[in-house]
This record gives C-alpha cells, sequence and structure tokens, in this order.
C-alpha cells in the first residue's frame, strides 16, 4: 500500500508536467497567429492603396476627357462652319489628347506600372501621329488656298480650346504628382502646351481678318512644330519615368 501510495503522486506530478509541456506550443501558435494577422492586416493596407491610385487616376483620367471631348466638339461644329487649317490642326491635337486617356484608363484600372509605362508611350505615339495630320492638312492647304470664314467663331474656338486645354493640363498634372505617375504628368504636360497652341488659332482668326489669308496655314504649319517639341519633351518624361 505504502508503494502504491508513493507511485501515485509521482504520476500525479508527471501528468501535471506534461499537462504544462502541452500549453506550450498552443503559446506558440498563439504568437504565430498573432504575427499572422499582423501581415494580413499590412497587405490589406497595401491593396487599400493600391485601390485608392486606381479610383484617384480614373476620376483624373475621366474628367479630363470629358473636358477635351466638349472642347473638341465644338471646335469641331466652328471648324465645319469656318474651314480653318489652324483650327483643324488644333481640333486633331485635342481629339488625340483626349484619346490618350483610354490607355491610361486601362493602366490604372489594371494596377499595373508596366501598363503604365506602356501608357505614356501610347501618349506620345498620340502625340506624334496628331502632329503629323496637322502638318500634312497644313502643307496641303499651302498648295490649295482657302480662306477661312466665320472669323469671329473661329477667334472664339479658340479661346474655347484654351480654356478647355489649361483645365485638363490642371487635372492631369495635380493627379500625376500626387500620383507619381511620368504618364499623367506628360499628358498634363501636352494639355498645358496645347492650351498655348490654341492661341495660336485666335491669331490666324485675327490675321487673316487683317487681310493676311496666307498666315492661317503657316500658324498651322507652327502648330505642328509645336506638336513636335511636344512629342519629344513628352518622351523624356515618359523615360525619366
Amino acid at each position: 500500500m505504502a508503494g502504491r501510495a508513493t507511485h501515485e503522486p509521482h504520476s500525479h506530478g508527471r501528468e501535471h508536467g506534461d499537462h504544462e509541456h502541452e500549453h506550450e506550443p498552443h503559446d506558440h501558435d498563439h504568437g504565430h497567429g498573432h504575427a499572422s494577422g499582423h501581415d494580413h492586416g499590412h497587405s490589406h493596407g497595401l491593396v487599400h492603396e493600391s485601390i485608392k491610385r486606381s479610383r484617384e487616376g480614373l476620376r483624373a483620367v475621366g474628367l479630363a476627357l470629358v473636358v477635351l471631348g466638349a472642347t473638341a466638339v465644338l471646335q469641331l461644329l466652328v471648324f465645319v462652319a469656318s474651314g480653318s487649317v489652324a483650327l483643324l490642326a488644333d481640333l486633331i491635337h485635342n481629339f488625340g489628347d483626349a484619346a490618350t486617356a483610354i490607355p491610361l484608363a486601362i493602366a490604372f484600372a489594371l494596377r499595373s506600372a508596366r501598363a503604365e509605362r506602356w501608357a505614356g508611350l501610347a501618349v506620345v505615339f498620340a502625340i506624334f501621329v496628331s502632329a503629323c495630320v496637322a502638318g500634312y492638312e497644313a502643307v496641303d492647304r499651302l498648295l490649295n488656298p482657302h480662306q477661312p470664314e466665320y472669323l469671329t467663331a473661329l477667334a472664339l474656338a479658340g479661346a474655347v480650346g484654351f480654356l478647355g486645354n489649361w483645365w485638363a493640363a490642371m487635372i492631369r498634372t495635380r493627379a500625376g504628382r500626387r500620383l507619381e505617375s511620368p504618364a499623367l504628368i506628360a499628358d498634363g504636360a501636352h494639355a498645358r502646351a496645347d492650351a498655348y497652341v490654341s492661341l495660336a488659332v485666335i491669331a490666324s482668326a485675327l490675321a487673316v481678318a487683317a487681310g493676311a489669308d496666307i498666315a492661317d496655314p503657316l500658324i498651322g504649319l507652327g502648330i505642328t512644330l509645336v506638336i513636335l517639341k511636344i512629342t519629344r519633351d513628352s518622351w523624356k518624361t515618359v523615360r525619366a519615368g
């Protein structure tokens, strides 16, 4: 009986030790679980910032598209009536500028840095194409002269182009700086330069009103050169980004 009594406390102590030993992995798992929960929260924060950036980029691109689209439509109506090559050059460029919203919107929707770089290249390509088309129309008008009509409406169209492009430039540039997007910054610089180009349309209307009919296609060629410079500057911005 004594031996049996001695054995039972020993067994109880062993069981108690085993019980403590079993609790140690439990504490370890609890710590691991906490770390895992922390990592999950951190990952969730990154995804949240990515979605936020995507939404802000899409909002900026969409708003600039609405502004430039409305500007181009108004200028198109005036061009049909006036036939001004200077206005056509600005109009083509504004339509091309509005079209650059498509690749930019896709890039922000995908939340892809690579897609955003490709969108920047698409912007540069669109600028270059618009320069080629504007240059062709200006040369054609030099070879086949035609005096623009409705000069007052033509000057107003130039003013509309200036205001629309300036507004779009502010939207794109501010968003591009906040989001650190070279493609969006390049597009903002593009629109800002277009605003000054639109002022050339007003100069064309004034020159034709003064009797210098040849000024219209010459100003169209000048706009083409400015667009080519914008192409080069935008290419540098995209490459640097």
